[in-house]
C-alpha cells in the first residue's frame, strides 16, 4: 500500500502545470460560450484543459515521457472524467442555486466556473501521481 507522500517540487510543478491549463480551460469557456450553452461550454473548455495538462504534466510534471502513451491517455482520461464532473457540478450548482440565493449578480458564470476549475487541483494531483503517471 502506497502512503501519501508530497514531493513538493512536483507539487509545484503540478501547481504551475495545473495553473496554465487551467488558464486555457477557463479562457476558451467565454469563447465557447459565444455559441453554446454555459454547461457546454463548461464541458468543451475543459477538454482544451485537459489536452493542455496532459501534455505538460506528462513533459514536466511526472517526468514518463519514457513509458507507454496509450495507457497514460486512456488513465488521465479516467481522472480527469471525475474532475470535469466536479467542475461541471460545482459550477452549475454556484451559478445556477448558491449565488442567486446570496444575491450575487456581478459575473456569475464567470466567478462560479473559476471556482469549479480550481477545485479538482487536489484530486486531479492525487489520481495522476498514484494512478495515471505512477
Amino acid at each position: 500500500m502506497k502512503t501519501l507522500s508530497v514531493d513538493k517540487p512536483n507539487v509545484l510543478k503540478f501547481l504551475l502545470a495545473g495553473g496554465i491549463a487551467a488558464a486555457a480551460n477557463y479562457g476558451s469557456r467565454f469563447i465557447f460560450n459565444l455559441w453554446v450553452s454555459y454547461e457546454q461550454a463548461i464541458v468543451l473548455a475543459y477538454l482544451v484543459g485537459m489536452v493542455v495538462a496532459f501534455v505538460l504534466m506528462r513533459q514536466h510534471v511526472f517526468n514518463r515521457q519514457s513509458q507507454s502513451l496509450a495507457p497514460q491517455v486512456i488513465k488521465f482520461v479516467l481522472v480527469n472524467i471525475l474532475a470535469v464532473l466536479q467542475t461541471l457540478l460545482i459550477s452549475v450548482v454556484l451559478v445556477r442555486w448558491i449565488f442567486p440565493f446570496i444575491g450575487m449578480t456581478e459575473h456569475p458564470e464567470a466567478i462560479a466556473h473559476l471556482i469549479g476549475v480550481i477545485v479538482p487541483a487536489i484530486t486531479s494531483y492525487i489520481g495522476h501521481k498514484f494512478y495515471t503517471f505512477k
